[in-house]
């Protein structure tokens, strides 16, 4: 079958390309193998290292991963109150720049411009910081969700106003014939149509929202997943003499990864329930032509 978009490899470069993947493949099998060697040789392959996490009979298994489960509720709640908020606001922003003025424009544009340019973990700095500082004191729960908030606000509203910007003028055009004002048309009929394409995007966000709960250590005194596998790993060390920092972070990168997986999954599950959806939804007049192109067609 040829392709549109680049020319067929011929037997030639069908060669290369399976003696450089066997290449590929022989030298990562190589890699793995002098891993496990240095990992072996440093003792990182002991079973009593891997058996709190990794073995349910192993005595210290549940207290493990009962500590661990406290640090993940932490984060979970974590990204669960920034989407929530980061929506909210995020929507609010795109509705301010879309329909502003001139006059004000600017200034939505500066906010949004200065929050997307700061490095995440400083909005959660300067949140744990800055606000005790001028009395707003609150649980360190919170402080993540705001510092995270003032982040992915900014970016949930260019996703909405990308949103906004594909859909066609038609639709604003027809709504300000009928006599609807700026804000009925985004609110009754753009803003519904900018959701449902940009669902896929904003559940990837989540994605990016997950992983900067682990930012949370700048935040004294809130024990988010990461920190409570710290406490585990310190606790091992202090009373057991047992070191498995190796093992407790391969256990932590595994859970964000599922996590992770789970919830890219559901972004491509959405992409592709909206794509039949649109393709099913055919416009009444390509049916109508449709069915007379068909009945002329029986005639002749």
């Amino acid at each position: 079958m040829t392709s549109v978009l680049y020319d067929a490899p011929g037997p030639r470069t069908r060669r290369n390309t399976a003696v450089g993947t066997a290449v590929a493949l022989v030298v990562l099998l190589g890699l793995v193998v002098l891993a496990v060697i240095q990992l072996a040789a440093n003792d990182q392959l002991d079973p009593e290292k891997w058996g709190p996490l990794f073995n349910p009979a192993n005595r210290y298994f549940v207290a493990t991963w009962g500590a661990l489960a406290d640090g993940l509720v932490n984060t979970v709640l974590g990204a669960v109150l920034t989407l929530v908020f980061a929506l909210t606001i995020g929507t609010l922003l795109a509705m301010a720049r879309i329909s502003s003025t001139r006059a004000y424009r600017w200034l939505v544009v500066g906010v949004i411009e200065l929050l997307r340019g700061l490095p995440v973990v400083i909005t959660i700095y300067f949140a744990a910081r800055v606000l005790p500082e001028v009395g707003i004191a609150l649980p360190p729960l919170w402080y993540l969700v705001i510092g995270l908030t003032a982040y992915n606000c900014v970016i949930i509203a260019e996703i909405i106003r990308a949103g906004v910007a594909a859909l066609p003028r038609g639709q604003s055009e027809a709504a300000y014939a009928v006599g609807l004002t700026r804000s009925q048309v985004l609110r009754l009929i753009l803003l519904p149509q900018a959701f449902r394409i940009m669902l896929p995007a904003l559940i990837s966000q989540l994605v990016v929202i997950v992983k900067d709960t682990s930012l949370g250590f700048v935040i004294f005194g809130f024990s988010e997943f990461v920190r409570a596998a710290n406490t585990v790993i310190q606790f091992f060390i202090g009373q057991l003499g047992i070191n498995l920092t190796l093992q407790m972070y391969i256990a932590v990168a595994l859970v964000f990864i599922l996590v992770n997986y789970g919830l890219g999954k559901l972004a491509e599950y959405t992409e592709r329930r909206l794509g039949r959806a649109r393709r099913s939804a055919a416009p009444p007049e390509l049916a109508t032509a449709g069915a007379g192109a068909g009945g002329a067609a029986g005639g002749a």
